[in-house]
């Protein structure tokens, strides 16, 4: 358990305030900024957690506390913080900065709480790993939804981290629901659907010990399941992994590594890989900036209990809540991408034309994409492919790198197949997700 860094004095400060607000609120002739609320008969008391009940559907009983600040923005972004095993939402309060973070930025945050005698999440069972499938998630979904009827949170901009239990429920929350997760943060996680067991264990073995493997693919196609159908943009992750962990072992890492750059289909070659603390490895996946597809931060000779002061304000900047506005997800609009194939007994062409809709020109693209499983690409015209399976990246050649805002490309590739002919589902485009059509 991670020990908490608020110091008692901080603490009765806090709470000093917290009484004081009402009292000077009162006396102020402007609405305060939380008049953004749709349904103030819900809304809490500000700058204190409080608990919230009959928030919404809760299958496994959860409890939720949530973590107002006094200049809450109008339509807020929403944070979920996730405990770890036999910890509680109140401990996740008292034990990282999110509350005073959101007070600086004016976010909503909302930490769970575990009823179960283990006080851990739910990772591991077939309703857990299945959109609307019952469990912890579904209650989750629920105090997401309570935050945004009450607060009219900006739907846009949901995100949710955790540590250890919780990175493994962040996981699980990207997995079940991307169309409503932006981005994560995971401190000491598993893939999704690693942990997960047919017998109502809560426990797996061999995953918490690194021995569960799977190709890039597998992974994806875990992740794919939970939400058959869904097509949109798939949520940013970041991840943090001690290398001495010897609760949740540090292969896992490079597990989860494989899953989220397959996912949205990002090359697993880092774009970009540095050094930003003493004993920190980061790699980053499908862009180089604070906001890339996937963030991995590897810390040489650290354990389990990793979190610590100051990691906070990194998930913040990798979310893009630091600056108070919207964050530049990677949000269909930027290019459009359709894609047809023409099938026989054991082979297809595939036919992809991408048309640039942004405003500025793209000089020298990467097409990101997942052949559905069971193809494999034998050759291909007007790009370059790699890997021939899986999640494929597509490289401009030097004749067509240059993309003029509203001009479009044609491209196509040959691939085997074992019976599954369709075209790829999604695509992105320098790792922004791509329009169809």
């Amino acid at each position: 358990m991670p020990t908490p860094i608020r110091t008692t004095a901080t603490r009765k400060l806090r709470t000093l305030l917290a009484a004081l607000l009402p009292l000077l609120a009162a006396l102020l002739v402007a609405a305060p900024t939380a008049a953004a609320r749709t349904d103030a008969a819900d809304a809490v008391p500000t700058a204190t957690l409080t608990e919230v009940t009959d928030f919404g559907t809760n299958p496994s009983n959860l409890r939720m506390y949530v973590y107002v600040p006094a200049g809450v923005t109008a339509n807020p972004a929403v944070l979920v913080a996730v405990h770890w095993c036999t910890g509680s939402g109140p401990d996740m309060y008292n034990g990282t900065e999110y509350d005073t973070l959101a007070d600086q930025y004016g976010f909503v945050v909302v930490y769970p709480s575990v009823t179960r005698s283990s006080k851990c999440f739910d990772v591991s069972s077939p309703q857990a790993l299945r959109r609307d499938g019952g469990s912890d998630p579904v209650g989750i979904r629920s105090m997401v939804d309570w935050v945004t009827r009450t607060y009219d949170a900006d739907t846009g901009r949901v995100f949710a981290t955790g540590i250890s239990s919780g990175a493994m429920m962040t996981n699980v929350l990207l997995g079940d629901y991307p169309d409503v997760f932006a981005a994560g943060a995971a401190f000491s996680g598993v893939p999704f659907g690693c942990f997960a067991t047919t017998d109502g264990a809560e426990w797996n073995s061999a995953c918490a010990n690194g021995t569960v493997t799977h190709t890039p693919q597998q992974w994806g196609d875990l992740v794919r399941g939970a939400y058959p159908g869904y097509s949109g943009p798939r949520p940013r992750m970041q991840l943090w992994h001690g290398t001495e962990d010897d609760v949740l072992r540090h292969p896992n890492l490079g597990e989860m590594i494989k899953q989220w750059t397959n996912v949205p289909g990002v090359s697993q070659t880092p774009a970009a890989t540095d050094t930003p603390q003493s004993g920190w490895t980061r790699t980053r996946y499908g862009g180089t900036g604070d906001r890339a597809p996937v963030e991995a931060i590897s810390l040489q000779g650290v354990g389990h209990n990793l979190y610590g002061y100051g990691m906070a304000a990194r998930v913040l900047a990798f979310f893009g809540l630091d600056s108070g506005g919207p964050a530049p997800q990677p949000q269909p609009g930027a290019c459009k991408v359709t894609a047809t194939t023409n099938a026989w007994n054991t082979g297809l062409t595939a036919s992809v034309t991408i048309t640039n809709t942004g405003t500025t020109a793209i000089n020298g693209w990467r097409l990101g994409f997942t052949l559905p499983a069971g193809q494999s690409i034998t050759s291909g015209w007007g790009a370059t492919y790699a890997p021939a399976a899986g999640a494929v990246t597509g490289s401009s050649a030097p004749y067509n790198a240059v993309l003029a805002p509203g001009a479009s490309v044609s491209i196509g590739y040959q691939a085997d197949h074992t019976g599954n002919s369709a075209a790829p589902g999604a695509f992105t485009l320098g790792g922004t997700a791509c329009a169809s059509g």
